[in-house]
Parts: C-alpha cells; sequence; structure tokens
C-alpha cells in the first residue's frame, strides 16, 4: 500500500463512515444548525425592524420637542407681548388718573379762589360801607351843628318820603 494512493477497501469504509455521519447530521445535526440559524436570522432580523422604529419613534420625539419648543417659544412672546400691554395700560391709567387728580385739584383751588375773592369783596365793601358812614357822620354833623339846619333836613326828608309814597299835603 502506498501512501499516495488509498486501497479500495479504505475508500469504501471511509465512504460508508462518510455517508452515515452524513446521513446523521442531515437527519440531526443540519436541520438543528440551519433552525438556529434562521432563529438568528429572524432575531436580526426583528433587531433592525426594532432599531428602525426605534429611529422613526426617535425622529417622531425629536420633531415633537422642536413642536414644543417652537410653540413654548411663541407663548413666551405672546406672555411678553401681553405683559407689555397690560404696562402700558397701567401707565396710561397711572397718567389718566393723575391727570384727573390735577384737574381736580386745579377746579378745587379755583373754587377757594373763588370763595376767598367773594370773602373778601364782601369785606372790602363791609369796610366801605363802615367808612362812608362815618364820612356822612363827620359831614352831617359838620353841616347841621345847628339846630335850624338839622329842622330843614328833617322837613325835607319828609316831604320826599311822602312825594315817594304818593301823599302830599
Amino acid at each position: 500500500m502506498s501512501l499516495i494512493t488509498p486501497d479500495f477497501g479504505l475508500l469504501f469504509w471511509m465512504t460508508l463512515i462518510f455517508a452515515i455521519v452524513f446521513f446523521i447530521l442531515a437527519k440531526f445535526g443540519f436541520p438543528l444548525i440551519t433552525g438556529m440559524v434562521k432563529k438568528r436570522s429572524d432575531l436580526i432580523e426583528q433587531s433592525l425592524r426594532d432599531a428602525e422604529e426605534a429611529r422613526k419613534a426617535l425622529k417622531e420625539l425629536a420633531e415633537e420637542q422642536k413642536r414644543m419648543i417652537e410653540e413654548a417659544r411663541k407663548e413666551q412672546a405672546r406672555i411678553l407681548n401681553e405683559a407689555a400691554t397690560a404696562g402700558d395700560k397701567i401707565v396710561q391709567e397711572a397718567k389718566d388718573q393723575a391727570r384727573e387728580q390735577t384737574t381736580a385739584m386745579i377746579e378745587k383751588a379755583r373754587e377757594d379762589i373763588r370763595i376767598e375773592q367773594e370773602t373778601a369783596r364782601r369785606e372790602i365793601a363791609g369796610e366801605v360801607a363802615t367808612l362812608s358812614v362815618e364820612v356822612a357822620e363827620k359831614l352831617v354833623r359838620s353841616h347841621l351843628d345847628s339846630a335850624q339846619r338839622q329842622s330843614e333836613l328833617i322837613d325835607k326828608l319828609i316831604e320826599e318820603a311822602r312825594a315817594s309814597h304818593g301823599q302830599v299835603n
């Protein structure tokens, strides 16, 4: 027997053993191996689908986050605008109220001045009347220093009174 060319019997037994091992592997081993490969392939495909779904969900979440941020910015701008409007309104109301109070104070001051002027006029009129009476009294005393002049004045006043009432002697 030579090392390079095998014997016919050896080839027969090797072929028979190979066929038996192949049969056993084909009957029990290959289905198990192919089943495991199939499970592994299915698991990989499922993982890829899950990863794609997760990527889509993450993309949707990112879009939702952007939308929420944009809404928050709009809300912030709206609130700031409302605050500015409210501030302007408060300032305008304060100005209007100050204007009204100023107008009321001016009107009260005018009324007080008018009352003071009226009071001053009355006091001056009283003073003038008093002075007039005093001057008239002094004039009358100086002109009516005699009894005859007093009598003439009384007669004259009586005649004027009768004439004004329609009674004539």
